[in-house]
């Protein structure tokens, strides 16, 4: 079996923890071991060898999830992490992906998100097993066995029984429902919609000619150069709630989307009062919160209440109306403020940087390079810069010299000076970047090698 695990998400609803360039995927967000996108992997893994699964992802995060499948010592050939050119929900992605599968032959190929929370007990296997045996006729997807009314979730309604398997032929998806709905949904035997698939290539195809023509058709001729001209669209818009061949098999496990705080309260393990808390945390008369937390934090009679404070912003939301984090995310967004894209710590495919202290004339930054990655070559017009080296050996190259500084050695950059740093070496590199100028934009960087 192959395996599509869907990484391309921003993660709005948890905000200031996920941010557009750092999403909730590749945040150990609540195993503190490993990211969600990592468990997701775990799971694909019981089912498809390392290079039968495939990763759809964006330019700005494939390195991150190349590292992170580095990180758990799976051989997932790089080719097989798709980028892609501009997002265009799930429909495109999958077909794209698929559509590079089949030209192998046909497959049977499941369909992960890889933000959801998801324990692969033995029921999850068994529902895989059972999706697998009728992929060959349908479009099959897996329906949460719900334990209470939930409303952040869509909800899938069993049809005819197919097999003894507990497989159903869907009879309608409905949208997220307000509470009296999904009570009633969960009397009538409605399912959670999980967002996960599992169909051969064939079917797949078949029922995209069908329904979404105009996407495999697009993409089928001209690849990825295209993918901006394809509509953007969910595989449940755009095809699950058309066709006649969804099935759905019912799955008992530990499930959750964690799309909200409200959703990351409910899996975090509690204390003695029901405070749910991750990082440093002293609590007084304090009961019912979620504190996340990157320093110290001190709560003194709060109850049902969110905080999750991060090195450059601090969220306080009543527990509830976490749904409501998105708007704030909206109005910086439409302020222009970076804050919604990045943290103060930055990844990049060489490594890190940590904005420490900045001013309107000078910047400072923490930087890390790992071993065997560097700095493309490159000039600032603009700003002068000071390199001092923490820990590990810098090699270094400016204009025709090459040089090389051990921890506590320094080097001077003035403007309009080409250079570049790698780390040659075993260990982290760890420097100190201090940026002096009239102007210190990234935009002032000349690349004269690929921009990394």
């Amino acid at each position: 079996m192959k395996t599509i695990i869907l990484a391309g998400g921003s993660g709005t609803r948890l905000w200031p923890l996920s941010r557009e360039y750092y999403p909730k995927q590749f945040i150990k967000l609540v195993n503190r071991k490993k990211t969600l996108f990592q468990l997701t992997l775990e799971r694909a893994s019981l089912f498809s060898s390392p290079s039968d699964i495939y990763v759809v992802t964006n330019e700005r995060q494939r390195f991150m999830a190349i590292d992170q499948i580095s990180e758990l010592g799976l051989k997932v050939p790089e080719s097989n992490v798709i980028a892609e050119p501009s997002p265009r929900n799930t429909l495109p992605a999958i077909c794209y992906t698929i559509l590079q599968i089949a030209e192998s032959g046909s497959a049977k190929v499941a369909v992960l998100p890889s933000d959801h929370l998801v324990e692969a007990n033995r029921d999850y296997k068994r529902a895989f097993r059972c999706a697998s045996k009728l992929a060959d006729e349908y479009l099959v997807t897996f329906g949460i066995k719900p334990n209470k009314p939930h409303t952040g979730y869509g909800y899938i309604k069993p049809g005819k029984e197919i097999d003894s398997c507990k497989a159903y032929k869907v009879d309608r998806f409905v949208e997220k429902p307000d509470e009296e709905r999904a009570k009633k949904y969960i009397e009538e035997g409605y399912m959670w919609n999980s967002g996960m698939f599992l169909f051969s290539t064939d079917v797949f195809i078949e029922e995209c000619e069908k329904y979404a023509p105009d996407v495999i058709d697009t993409l089928r001729e001209k690849g990825l150069e295209a993918y901006n001209e394809v509509r953007e669209v969910s595989i449940d818009h755009g095809l699950m709630e058309k066709t006649d061949r969804a099935a759905v098999v019912s799955l008992k496990t530990f499930w959750s989307d964690v799309g909200s705080f409200d959703s990351l309260y409910e899996v975090m393990e509690k204390d003695n009062s029901g405070n749910a808390k991750s990082g440093e945390c002293v609590t007084v008369d304090s009961s019912n919160n979620l504190i996340y937390s990157e320093r110290l934090v001190a709560a003194v009679g709060v109850e049902n209440s969110i905080i999750v404070d991060t090195k450059d912003a601090l969220l306080v939301c009543s527990r509830g109306l976490a749904q409501k984090v998105k708007d704030v995310v909206r109005i910086l967004k439409e302020n222009g403020d970076r804050r919604v894209e990045t943290h103060l710590t930055v990844y990049r495919p060489w490594g890190m940087h940590t904005l420490l202290e900045e001013s309107e004339f000078y910047r400072i930054k923490k930087m890390t390079i790992l071993p065997e990655r560097g700095l493309s070559m490159r000039m600032h017009y603009h700003r002068n810069e000071h390199w001092v080296v923490v820990r590990g050996m810098a090699k270094v190259i400016m204009q025709d010299r090459e040089f090389y500084l051990r921890g506590g050695e320094s080097m001077f950059v003035p403007a309009g000076t080409k250079y570049k740093i790698e780390n040659p070496g075993k260990i982290p590199l760890e420097l100190l970047e201090v940026q002096i100028g009239e102007y210190l934009g990234e935009d002032d960087i000349v690349y004269f090698e690929s921009p990394d």
